[in-house]
């Protein structure tokens, strides 16, 4: 048995609460996997030296990390591969990641709560549910909201995707470096990889995830179409080639990738990154911090002493690396210790991660017409035991932390972009889509109606046929943090889940009479969704390694039966005006000036296939006399609000709701009122 080499202290602190020092006391027998910290120099003032009401001033801490897993404990080996990655001379696999660390100067005033965001693709994405500016590097805003920092949070960022780019000393990126697997041997693993391409124009190539194992071309393919329904043709192996790092495959002759275009290829890879060891990254630098005294070699945790609480804030892809975080059972550090304590998951609905599995690719992300045939939307999707009708598998998104007591609350917020995209109703229906679920214990599900995913330009149609959907969600964010917090530490019940259901018939099939979205001169709908499949990676596929990828090659729609059998999924029912129905309706969405949706359509020779994560926003028109004249079936402006106050009511109204139901903080309410006032809609 794997002796510890080092093993964590208890800290006395004279302001951390009996709970800190219970968790330190606890954790006095634990191995410690995060080894080694180093930080890239001293702390350096956050925000311009702003003070935050009580709590004061906040520092800046970077600098890189080690850490080492023990292959042999069952808490690791559910990482696909790792007793197949080198090993140090202790038997530990080994790996390193960027860390960034923002916390009050004097700890002692702060509220021994933190926040830890698991950068999205190596970015920080926080900035508007914060209110915070300055993109990878916070603290150079001068001016920021103070939500967090009047509340005393300190803030933590880490590496865990090898595809995030950069790892270095100063990297304000997320970086990460984990080992390869190799044979037992040591000879390189081989095997399929697929790699799917929409949209860049440049001779440079389109980049390879991992090294050819042969630069035989006939062991490859290379396929384009326009549209997703298209045929795929099979390019001619003289048109392309591998480039000389063999990191990208590249037109022969100078020619270019048509911009948006598909472009999809399969060949045999070698020597794959042991990515799963991402999960372990996240849960031992927060084990780390929440309960560490040193490293190894004597380095102080900088917020020794100073944790109680752990909560998460995620944006799109790192909410789907907690979901399968959560699976499989990474709240539960080597010691035995719950890791996070609350979860607030934006936009990641009922996904997991093409992550733990061997040749897998973190940084993909399944859309209408793009990663379809990736590994991403895998049972179980549910937060509570449901039982697949296709395997007959029956499991839980929580089953192993409800095994040992390490499951976190949770917030599941999430756009209308996924039910479009990503099969969302299968996070609260049963698999064979008959029934609606009871909510889990541990989480809630918040459905915002109308909104795409993410924030559009309310300006810009970018590469859509429509303006895109600006709704934003980051005043709900807030105030459910709030509510979570209140969950947690008090056993507050959140707001109840808002979300459409099949039993009220708010949650409908995708053809229009089924959705009830009008016709809106100038605006197709076609009905087009993910229709989410399970698809056959092979017989090793539960070991999590793909023989078949891709799946298949052939268009994921539901005309298909050779894609597989298919799970039922739903969208939401709009109004007559086309807005979603059900759900936490923003103050844009019940005193509307426009109709909103979650779904998008292309424009130019890629027309009328999905636009990604985009919505849309259709204003109304602003005179009934302009709304006769094209034949829009929705009032107009000046017939909605005929006075200035009618509009400042209906907005007022829509806020008031919000904050008596805890969706809303008073002081996001007053600005969504003084808006409505400073409006001139209604006015003559």
């Amino acid at each position: 048995m794997h002796t510890p080499r080092f093993r964590r202290k208890a800290v006395a602190n004279a302001v951390a609460c009996t709970l800190a020092a219970a968790s330190l006391a606890a954790a006095t027998d634990a191995a410690a996997r995060v080894t080694q910290i180093i930080p890239d120099g001293a702390s350096t003032p956050a925000f311009g030296g702003m003070a935050f009401g009580t709590v004061g001033t906040y520092e800046r801490l970077t600098g890189t990390a080690k850490g080492e897993l023990d292959p042999n404990d069952p808490k690791n080996a559910v990482i696909v591969d790792i007793a197949l990655a080198p090993r140090n001379a202790h038997g530990m696999v080994e790996y390193s990641f960027n860390y960034y660390i923002l916390k009050p100067t004097d700890l002692s005033l702060g509220n021994q709560k933190l926040m830890y965001e698991p950068p999205n693709r190596g970015s920080k994405l926080f900035g508007g549910f914060a209110g915070i500016g300055g993109g990878n590097d916070p603290a150079s805003d001068t001016n920021p909201n103070p939500f967090l920092m009047n509340q005393g949070y300190a803030m933590a960022w880490s590496g865990w995707d090898a595809a995030a780019g950069p790892y270095a000393a100063g990297n304000l990126k997320g970086g990460v470096i984990l080992p390869v697997a190799a044979n037992p041997d040591g000879s390189s693993i081989t095997g399929p990889s697929y790699e799917y391409f929409t949209g860049s124009s440049s001779a440079a190539g389109l980049p390879l995830t991992y090294l050819p194992a042969t630069r035989d071309k006939s062991t490859a393919q290379l396929t384009h179409r326009v549209h997703l329904d298209d045929t795929p043709q099979v390019m001619d192996p003289s048109s392309w080639d591998y480039a000389a790092n063999g990191k990208s495959v590249v037109l022969n002759g100078g020619a270019k990738f048509v911009t948006n275009d598909i472009y999809e290829f399969t060949y045999t890879a070698k020597d794959p990154t042991v990515n799963g060891i991402g999960f372990a990254a996240v849960r031992d630098f927060n084990s780390f911090l929440r309960y560490a005294a040193t490293d190894d070699s004597g380095t102080p945790n900088p917020l020794a002493g100073h944790v109680t609480r752990i909560y998460t804030y995620t944006l799109s892809q790192p909410a789907r690396l907690l979901n399968d975080f959560r699976h499989l059972g990474m709240n539960q550090d080597e010691a035995g210790h719950k890791v996070f304590d609350g979860m607030l998951q934006w936009i990641g609905a009922g996904d997991g991660m093409n992550m733990n599995l061997r040749f897998s690719q973190p940084g993909r992300t399944e859309r209408n017409r793009q990663d379809e045939l990736f590994a991403e939307g895998i049972f179980p999707f549910a937060n509570v035991t449901t039982t697949d009708p296709i395997t007959g598998k029956t499991d839980s998104r929580l089953a192993r932390c409800e095994a040992t007591n390490t499951c976190p609350l949770a917030m599941e917020i999430y756009s209308a972009n996924e039910y479009w995209v990503k099969a969302a109703s299968l996070l609260h229906t049963t698999p064979d889509g008959l029934h609606d679920l009871a909510d889990s214990p541990y989480a809630r599900n918040y459905f915002i109606s109308s909104h795409q995913h993410g924030v559009g330009n309310g300006t810009s149609k970018g590469s859509c046929q429509q303006l895109q959907n600006p709704l934003d969600s980051s005043t709900i964010q807030r105030a459910l943090f709030v509510d979570l917090d209140q969950w947690v530490t008090q056993g507050v019940a959140p707001p109840p889940s808002a979300v459409p259901r099949l039993d009220n018939g708010t949650l409908v099939n995708h053809d229009q009479a089924s959705v009830g979205f009008p016709n809106i001169p100038g605006v197709t709908f076609t009905g087009l969704k993910t229709t989410r499949y399970r698809y056959n990676y092979g017989a090793r596929f539960d070991q999590g390694i793909m023989d078949i990828d891709p799946p298949l090659h052939f268009s994921p729609y539901e005309d298909n039966p050779l894609n597989g059998p298919i799970y039922p999924s739903y969208v939401p029912k709009t109004d007559s005006d086309g807005n979603d129905i059900a759900g936490v309706r923003l103050p844009g969405v019940s005193a509307p000036l426009a109709t909103y949706t979650g779904w998008a359509l292309r424009s130019g020779p890629q027309a009328n296939d999905g636009c990604e994560g985009s919505g849309q926003m259709i204003p109304f028109a602003a005179t009934k006399a302009a709304r006769l004249a094209s034949g829009d079936p929705r009032p107009s402006i000046e017939e909605r609000y005929p006075n200035h106050g009618a509009y400042v009511s209906a907005v007022s109204h829509a806020v008031n709701d919000l904050v008596q139901r805890r969706l809303l903080l008073d002081a996001d309410a007053e600005a969504y009122k003084d808006a409505a006032s400073n409006s001139t809609i209604g006015k003559k």
